[in-house]
Protein backbone atom coordinates (compact mmCIF):
# COMPACT_ATOMS: atom_id res chain seq x y z
CA UNK A 1 0.00 0.00 0.00
CA UNK A 2 3.07 2.34 1.01
CA UNK A 3 4.80 1.72 -2.22
CA UNK A 4 1.74 2.10 -4.26
CA UNK A 5 1.20 5.83 -3.32
CA UNK A 6 5.01 6.74 -3.59
CA UNK A 7 4.66 5.78 -6.90
CA UNK A 8 1.74 8.19 -8.09
CA UNK A 9 3.29 11.19 -6.44
CA UNK A 10 1.90 13.93 -3.92
CA UNK A 11 -1.15 15.06 -6.01
CA UNK A 12 -1.83 12.19 -7.49
CA UNK A 13 -0.36 12.23 -11.06
CA UNK A 14 1.67 10.32 -12.91
CA UNK A 15 5.45 12.03 -12.84
CA UNK A 16 5.61 12.14 -16.77
CA UNK A 17 2.10 13.78 -17.18
CA UNK A 18 3.42 17.54 -16.42
CA UNK A 19 5.87 17.31 -19.12
CA UNK A 20 3.38 15.95 -21.96
CA UNK A 21 1.43 19.25 -20.98
CA UNK A 22 4.24 21.25 -21.66
CA UNK A 23 5.27 19.62 -25.10
CA UNK A 24 1.83 19.80 -25.96
CA UNK A 25 1.70 23.66 -25.13
CA UNK A 26 5.25 24.07 -27.14
CA UNK A 27 3.76 22.21 -29.97
CA UNK A 28 0.91 24.73 -30.55
CA UNK A 29 2.73 27.95 -29.69
CA UNK A 30 5.28 26.35 -33.00
CA UNK A 31 2.01 25.59 -35.11
CA UNK A 32 0.57 29.17 -34.32
CA UNK A 33 3.71 30.67 -35.19
CA UNK A 34 4.28 29.03 -38.36
CA UNK A 35 0.58 30.06 -39.13
CA UNK A 36 1.32 33.41 -38.64
CA UNK A 37 4.76 33.32 -40.80
CA UNK A 38 2.36 31.61 -43.79
CA UNK A 39 -0.45 34.43 -43.60
CA UNK A 40 1.99 36.76 -43.56
CA UNK A 41 3.57 35.53 -46.40
CA UNK A 42 0.42 35.03 -48.24
CA UNK A 43 0.02 38.30 -47.76
CA UNK A 44 3.25 39.51 -48.98
CA UNK A 45 3.15 37.09 -51.81
CA UNK A 46 -0.41 39.06 -52.43
CA UNK A 47 0.41 42.83 -52.51
CA UNK A 48 3.71 41.82 -54.88
CA UNK A 49 1.34 39.88 -57.22
CA UNK A 50 -1.68 42.15 -57.31
CA UNK A 51 -2.40 43.95 -53.99
CA UNK A 52 0.05 46.96 -54.91
CA UNK A 53 -1.78 47.38 -58.37
CA UNK A 54 -4.95 48.03 -56.78
CA UNK A 55 -6.93 50.98 -56.03
CA UNK A 56 -10.45 50.85 -53.86
CA UNK A 57 -12.97 53.58 -52.65
CA UNK A 58 -16.13 53.05 -51.20
CA UNK A 59 -16.79 56.76 -52.18
CA UNK A 60 -18.39 55.95 -55.23
CA UNK A 61 -22.20 56.14 -56.20
CA UNK A 62 -24.09 56.32 -59.69
CA UNK A 63 -24.78 58.90 -61.83
CA UNK A 64 -26.63 59.21 -65.41
CA UNK A 65 -28.36 61.85 -67.40
CA UNK A 66 -31.44 63.62 -66.12
CA UNK A 67 -33.34 65.08 -69.32
CA UNK A 68 -35.66 67.64 -68.24
CA UNK A 69 -38.82 67.77 -70.12
CA UNK A 70 -40.04 71.34 -71.12
CA UNK A 71 -42.47 73.15 -73.09
CA UNK A 72 -41.48 75.43 -76.10
CA UNK A 73 -45.33 77.66 -76.13
CA UNK A 74 -46.90 78.72 -73.46
CA UNK A 75 -50.57 76.77 -72.82
CA UNK A 76 -52.85 75.32 -70.58
CA UNK A 77 -52.04 71.72 -69.31
CA UNK A 78 -55.29 69.48 -70.10
CA UNK A 79 -53.53 66.44 -70.11
CA UNK A 80 -51.03 65.04 -68.53
CA UNK A 81 -49.85 61.01 -69.89
CA UNK A 82 -46.53 59.77 -67.52
CA UNK A 83 -46.16 60.14 -63.93
CA UNK A 84 -42.94 58.90 -61.49
CA UNK A 85 -41.63 55.65 -62.31
CA UNK A 86 -43.01 55.30 -65.89
CA UNK A 87 -40.81 53.99 -68.35
CA UNK A 88 -41.54 56.19 -71.48
CA UNK A 89 -40.07 56.38 -75.05
CA UNK A 90 -38.43 58.68 -76.93
CA UNK A 91 -40.96 60.84 -78.90
CA UNK A 92 -44.20 59.89 -76.71
CA UNK A 93 -46.66 62.57 -75.60
CA UNK A 94 -46.47 63.04 -72.21
CA UNK A 95 -47.70 66.64 -71.34
CA UNK A 96 -50.90 67.64 -73.74
CA UNK A 97 -51.80 71.72 -73.72
CA UNK A 98 -54.73 73.48 -74.71
CA UNK A 99 -54.46 73.90 -78.45
CA UNK A 100 -57.31 76.11 -79.19
CA UNK A 101 -55.39 79.55 -79.88
CA UNK A 102 -53.19 77.66 -81.80
CA UNK A 103 -55.22 76.06 -84.59
CA UNK A 104 -57.12 79.19 -84.95
CA UNK A 105 -54.07 80.92 -85.64
CA UNK A 106 -53.23 77.91 -88.19
CA UNK A 107 -56.26 78.25 -89.74
CA UNK A 108 -55.94 82.04 -90.34
CA UNK A 109 -52.58 81.84 -91.42
CA UNK A 110 -53.25 78.66 -94.23
CA UNK A 111 -56.39 80.59 -95.49
CA UNK A 112 -53.80 83.76 -95.82
CA UNK A 113 -51.18 81.33 -97.75
CA UNK A 114 -54.21 80.12 -100.15
CA UNK A 115 -55.19 83.43 -100.91
CA UNK A 116 -51.32 85.10 -101.48
CA UNK A 117 -50.90 81.85 -104.33
CA UNK A 118 -54.22 83.28 -106.02
CA UNK A 119 -53.18 86.63 -106.05
CA UNK A 120 -49.92 85.84 -107.31
CA UNK A 121 -50.56 83.22 -110.03
CA UNK A 122 -52.60 86.45 -111.11
CA UNK A 123 -49.28 88.05 -111.61
CA UNK A 124 -47.92 85.02 -113.68
CA UNK A 125 -51.68 85.56 -115.45
CA UNK A 126 -50.63 89.34 -115.89
CA UNK A 127 -47.32 88.63 -117.86
CA UNK A 128 -48.86 86.04 -120.26
CA UNK A 129 -51.80 89.24 -120.90
CA UNK A 130 -48.96 91.52 -121.36
CA UNK A 131 -47.06 89.59 -123.74
CA UNK A 132 -50.35 88.69 -125.68
CA UNK A 133 -51.44 92.85 -125.71
CA UNK A 134 -48.05 93.60 -126.62
CA UNK A 135 -47.43 91.62 -129.77
CA UNK A 136 -51.03 92.68 -130.68
CA UNK A 137 -49.91 96.29 -130.65
CA UNK A 138 -46.69 95.57 -133.05
CA UNK A 139 -49.22 94.23 -135.34
CA UNK A 140 -51.09 97.09 -135.42
CA UNK A 141 -47.93 99.11 -135.42
CA UNK A 142 -47.19 97.24 -138.66
CA UNK A 143 -50.64 97.55 -140.07
CA UNK A 144 -50.62 101.31 -140.12
CA UNK A 145 -47.18 101.47 -141.01
CA UNK A 146 -48.52 100.02 -144.22
CA UNK A 147 -51.75 102.00 -144.70
CA UNK A 148 -49.73 104.65 -144.65
CA UNK A 149 -46.59 103.63 -147.19
CA UNK A 150 -49.91 103.09 -149.26
CA UNK A 151 -51.49 106.35 -148.97
CA UNK A 152 -48.13 108.65 -149.26
CA UNK A 153 -48.16 107.11 -153.15
CA UNK A 154 -51.98 107.95 -153.36
CA UNK A 155 -50.97 111.80 -151.94
CA UNK A 156 -48.43 111.56 -154.97
CA UNK A 157 -51.00 110.52 -157.57
CA UNK A 158 -53.73 112.84 -156.36
CA UNK A 159 -56.15 110.21 -155.17
CA UNK A 160 -56.18 111.41 -151.64
CA UNK A 161 -55.86 114.50 -149.83
CA UNK A 162 -52.84 115.42 -147.59
CA UNK A 163 -54.62 115.51 -144.87
CA UNK A 164 -55.74 111.85 -144.86
CA UNK A 165 -51.88 111.20 -145.39
CA UNK A 166 -51.52 113.32 -142.48
CA UNK A 167 -53.78 111.02 -140.39
CA UNK A 168 -52.54 108.07 -141.26
CA UNK A 169 -49.14 109.91 -140.06
CA UNK A 170 -51.30 110.43 -137.10
CA UNK A 171 -52.08 107.00 -136.75
CA UNK A 172 -48.55 105.54 -136.59
CA UNK A 173 -46.98 107.52 -134.10
CA UNK A 174 -50.40 106.29 -131.82
CA UNK A 175 -49.91 102.95 -132.47
CA UNK A 176 -45.91 103.56 -131.79
CA UNK A 177 -46.75 104.91 -128.63
CA UNK A 178 -49.58 102.18 -127.68
CA UNK A 179 -46.66 99.89 -128.43
CA UNK A 180 -43.97 101.45 -126.08
CA UNK A 181 -46.88 101.58 -123.04
CA UNK A 182 -47.26 97.53 -123.79
CA UNK A 183 -43.51 97.12 -123.75
CA UNK A 184 -43.54 98.91 -120.28
CA UNK A 185 -46.70 96.99 -118.93
CA UNK A 186 -45.27 93.69 -119.73
CA UNK A 187 -41.91 94.84 -118.24
CA UNK A 188 -43.50 95.78 -115.19
CA UNK A 189 -45.36 92.61 -114.87
CA UNK A 190 -42.27 90.52 -115.97
CA UNK A 191 -40.56 92.66 -112.92
CA UNK A 192 -43.06 91.22 -110.11
CA UNK A 193 -42.50 87.46 -111.23
CA UNK A 194 -39.01 87.39 -113.16
CA UNK A 195 -36.45 84.35 -111.49
CA UNK A 196 -39.52 83.01 -109.50
CA UNK A 197 -41.97 80.41 -109.65
CA UNK A 198 -45.39 79.94 -107.79
CA UNK A 199 -43.73 78.35 -104.69
CA UNK A 200 -40.24 80.74 -104.64
CA UNK A 201 -42.23 84.11 -105.08
CA UNK A 202 -41.45 86.46 -101.96
CA UNK A 203 -45.04 87.15 -101.21
CA UNK A 204 -45.66 83.13 -101.03
CA UNK A 205 -42.35 82.67 -98.92
CA UNK A 206 -43.40 85.12 -96.64
CA UNK A 207 -46.56 84.03 -95.97
CA UNK A 208 -45.42 80.57 -96.24
CA UNK A 209 -42.90 81.10 -93.36
CA UNK A 210 -46.10 82.50 -91.18
CA UNK A 211 -48.16 79.11 -92.02
CA UNK A 212 -44.48 76.90 -90.48
CA UNK A 213 -44.57 79.07 -87.55
CA UNK A 214 -48.51 78.64 -86.66
CA UNK A 215 -48.04 74.87 -87.64
CA UNK A 216 -45.15 74.35 -85.33
CA UNK A 217 -46.79 76.72 -82.34
CA UNK A 218 -49.80 73.82 -82.96
CA UNK A 219 -48.11 70.97 -82.84
CA UNK A 220 -45.84 72.25 -79.81
CA UNK A 221 -48.67 71.67 -77.68
CA UNK A 222 -47.99 67.93 -77.31
CA UNK A 223 -44.77 67.82 -74.81
CA UNK A 224 -43.28 64.83 -76.14
CA UNK A 225 -40.07 62.78 -74.26
CA UNK A 226 -36.90 63.57 -75.47
CA UNK A 227 -35.40 60.58 -74.33
CA UNK A 228 -36.74 57.12 -73.51
CA UNK A 229 -36.06 56.31 -70.10
CA UNK A 230 -37.84 56.94 -66.31
CA UNK A 231 -40.21 59.27 -65.73
CA UNK A 232 -38.85 61.50 -62.04
CA UNK A 233 -39.45 64.99 -60.23
CA UNK A 234 -43.32 65.45 -62.17
CA UNK A 235 -44.40 68.51 -61.05
CA UNK A 236 -46.51 69.28 -64.39
CA UNK A 237 -50.36 70.07 -62.90
CA UNK A 238 -53.70 69.53 -65.27
CA UNK A 239 -54.68 72.88 -65.26
CA UNK A 240 -51.20 74.28 -64.95
CA UNK A 241 -50.79 77.67 -66.68
CA UNK A 242 -46.85 77.07 -67.89
CA UNK A 243 -44.32 79.35 -69.43
CA UNK A 244 -41.55 77.90 -71.89
CA UNK A 245 -38.65 76.44 -70.31
CA UNK A 246 -40.34 75.42 -67.14
CA UNK A 247 -39.28 72.13 -66.21
CA UNK A 248 -42.56 69.76 -66.12
CA UNK A 249 -40.86 66.42 -65.11
CA UNK A 250 -37.34 64.60 -65.83
CA UNK A 251 -37.45 61.37 -67.52
CA UNK A 252 -33.85 59.46 -66.53
CA UNK A 253 -32.29 57.32 -69.25
CA UNK A 254 -31.13 53.87 -67.12
CA UNK A 255 -29.31 52.01 -70.29
CA UNK A 256 -26.77 55.16 -70.13
CA UNK A 257 -25.18 55.31 -66.37
CA UNK A 258 -22.00 55.64 -64.89
CA UNK A 259 -20.27 55.83 -61.70
CA UNK A 260 -18.09 58.82 -60.17
CA UNK A 261 -16.07 57.58 -57.96
CA UNK A 262 -14.27 59.70 -55.65
CA UNK A 263 -10.46 58.63 -54.78
CA UNK A 264 -8.10 60.15 -52.31
CA UNK A 265 -5.73 62.54 -54.19
CA UNK A 266 -2.70 60.55 -53.17
CA UNK A 267 -4.61 57.31 -54.66
CA UNK A 268 -4.60 58.94 -58.15
CA UNK A 269 -1.26 58.46 -59.04
CA UNK A 270 -1.10 55.18 -60.59
CA UNK A 271 -4.85 55.32 -62.04
CA UNK A 272 -5.31 56.05 -65.95
CA UNK A 273 -7.97 56.03 -68.40
CA UNK A 274 -8.74 52.76 -69.94
CA UNK A 275 -7.65 50.86 -66.74
CA UNK A 276 -9.98 47.98 -65.58
CA UNK A 277 -12.48 48.33 -62.92
CA UNK A 278 -14.59 46.35 -60.91
CA UNK A 279 -17.61 47.42 -59.28
CA UNK A 280 -20.32 46.37 -56.45
CA UNK A 281 -23.31 47.63 -55.88
CA UNK A 282 -24.74 47.59 -52.13
CA UNK A 283 -28.04 46.96 -54.02
CA UNK A 284 -26.95 43.48 -55.03
CA UNK A 285 -23.69 42.89 -52.89
CA UNK A 286 -20.71 40.94 -53.95
CA UNK A 287 -22.75 38.22 -55.75
CA UNK A 288 -22.57 40.62 -58.52
CA UNK A 289 -20.04 42.31 -59.95
CA UNK A 290 -19.73 44.85 -62.70
CA UNK A 291 -16.79 45.50 -65.21
CA UNK A 292 -15.86 49.13 -65.99
CA UNK A 293 -13.51 51.22 -67.38
CA UNK A 294 -11.52 54.11 -66.28
CA UNK A 295 -12.89 57.07 -68.92
CA UNK A 296 -11.90 60.00 -66.77
CA UNK A 297 -10.90 62.25 -63.90
CA UNK A 298 -12.94 65.42 -62.87
CA UNK A 299 -11.59 69.06 -63.58
CA UNK A 300 -11.19 69.98 -60.29
CA UNK A 301 -11.69 68.44 -56.76
CA UNK A 302 -15.21 68.14 -55.36
CA UNK A 303 -14.73 70.96 -52.96
CA UNK A 304 -13.21 73.31 -55.34
CA UNK A 305 -16.81 73.23 -57.20
CA UNK A 306 -18.41 73.73 -54.14
CA UNK A 307 -20.73 76.85 -53.52
CA UNK A 308 -18.55 77.75 -50.84
CA UNK A 309 -14.54 76.83 -51.65
CA UNK A 310 -12.30 76.97 -49.26
CA UNK A 311 -10.58 80.17 -48.34
CA UNK A 312 -6.73 78.61 -47.44
CA UNK A 313 -5.50 82.14 -47.34
CA UNK A 314 -5.91 82.66 -43.65
CA UNK A 315 -3.32 82.24 -40.79
CA UNK A 316 -5.03 79.44 -39.62
CA UNK A 317 -4.47 76.14 -42.40
CA UNK A 318 -5.37 72.62 -41.71
CA UNK A 319 -4.80 70.46 -44.49
CA UNK A 320 -7.21 68.47 -45.60
CA UNK A 321 -6.98 65.03 -47.54
CA UNK A 322 -9.25 66.33 -51.16
CA UNK A 323 -10.93 63.64 -53.27
CA UNK A 324 -11.03 63.86 -57.16
CA UNK A 325 -14.24 62.53 -58.90
CA UNK A 326 -13.04 59.27 -61.27
CA UNK A 327 -15.52 58.81 -63.71
CA UNK A 328 -16.34 55.25 -64.56
CA UNK A 329 -18.03 53.65 -67.34
CA UNK A 330 -20.19 50.89 -66.77
CA UNK A 331 -21.25 47.67 -69.53
CA UNK A 332 -24.49 48.19 -70.88
CA UNK A 333 -25.30 44.63 -70.85
CA UNK A 334 -24.59 44.12 -67.28
CA UNK A 335 -26.76 47.17 -66.74
CA UNK A 336 -29.36 45.80 -68.52
CA UNK A 337 -29.67 42.72 -66.59
CA UNK A 338 -28.64 44.20 -63.25
CA UNK A 339 -30.23 47.58 -63.66
CA UNK A 340 -29.03 50.14 -61.31
CA UNK A 341 -30.56 53.84 -60.02
CA UNK A 342 -28.70 57.12 -59.77
CA UNK A 343 -27.49 57.74 -56.46
CA UNK A 344 -26.57 53.99 -55.55
CA UNK A 345 -23.59 53.41 -53.46
CA UNK A 346 -20.90 51.47 -54.93
CA UNK A 347 -17.40 49.85 -54.34
CA UNK A 348 -14.75 50.22 -56.94
CA UNK A 349 -11.64 48.79 -57.44
CA UNK A 350 -9.04 50.08 -60.11
CA UNK A 351 -6.50 47.31 -61.76
CA UNK A 352 -3.58 49.79 -62.22
CA UNK A 353 -1.11 47.56 -63.35
CA UNK A 354 -1.32 49.20 -66.90
CA UNK A 355 0.12 52.70 -66.32
CA UNK A 356 1.22 53.43 -70.26
CA UNK A 357 -2.68 55.21 -70.69
CA UNK A 358 -2.86 59.47 -69.43
CA UNK A 359 -4.25 60.39 -66.24
CA UNK A 360 -6.52 62.98 -67.66
CA UNK A 361 -8.20 63.71 -71.47
CA UNK A 362 -5.98 64.43 -74.32
CA UNK A 363 -7.08 68.02 -76.14
CA UNK A 364 -9.60 67.75 -78.75
CA UNK A 365 -10.79 64.71 -77.70
CA UNK A 366 -14.26 63.97 -76.81
CA UNK A 367 -15.59 60.58 -75.75
CA UNK A 368 -18.98 61.86 -74.97
CA UNK A 369 -22.07 62.92 -76.93
CA UNK A 370 -25.88 63.02 -76.42
CA UNK A 371 -28.64 63.92 -79.29
CA UNK A 372 -32.04 63.38 -79.87
CA UNK A 373 -33.90 63.34 -83.33
CA UNK A 374 -37.56 63.73 -81.62
CA UNK A 375 -38.18 67.38 -82.73
CA UNK A 376 -36.34 66.51 -85.80
CA UNK A 377 -39.47 66.36 -88.36
CA UNK A 378 -41.19 69.50 -87.14
CA UNK A 379 -40.28 71.58 -90.34
CA UNK A 380 -40.48 69.11 -92.35
CA UNK A 381 -44.47 68.47 -91.50
CA UNK A 382 -44.93 72.31 -91.63
CA UNK A 383 -43.42 72.19 -95.18
CA UNK A 384 -45.83 69.42 -96.22
CA UNK A 385 -48.88 71.78 -94.72
CA UNK A 386 -47.40 74.34 -97.04
CA UNK A 387 -46.47 72.23 -100.21
CA UNK A 388 -50.79 71.04 -100.18
CA UNK A 389 -51.85 74.46 -100.07
CA UNK A 390 -49.41 75.97 -102.84
CA UNK A 391 -50.98 72.70 -104.93
CA UNK A 392 -54.56 73.11 -104.01
CA UNK A 393 -54.63 77.11 -105.24
CA UNK A 394 -52.32 76.67 -108.16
Amino acid sequence: MNASAGDSGADGKPPGDSGGARGSALRWRIAVVILVVLVALGIAIWWLVAGRYRESTEDAYVDGNVVSVTAQVSGVITAINADNTDYVTAGSPLVKLDDTDAKLALERAEALLARTVRQVRSQYAAVEQGRANQQLREIELVRVKADLAHRKELVGSGAISGEEARHAEDAVRASVAALNAANHQLAASIAQVDHTTLATHPDVLAVSSQVRDAYVAAYRTEVPAPVTGVVTKRSAQVGQKISPGISLMSVVPLDRLWVNANFKESQLRHIRIGQPVRLYADVYGDDVVYQGTVIGQDAGTGSAFSLLPAQNATGNWIKIVQRVPVRIALDPQQVATHPLQLGLSMKVVVDTQQRNGTRLVAPGSRAHGYQTDVFAGELARADDVVQKIIQANQ
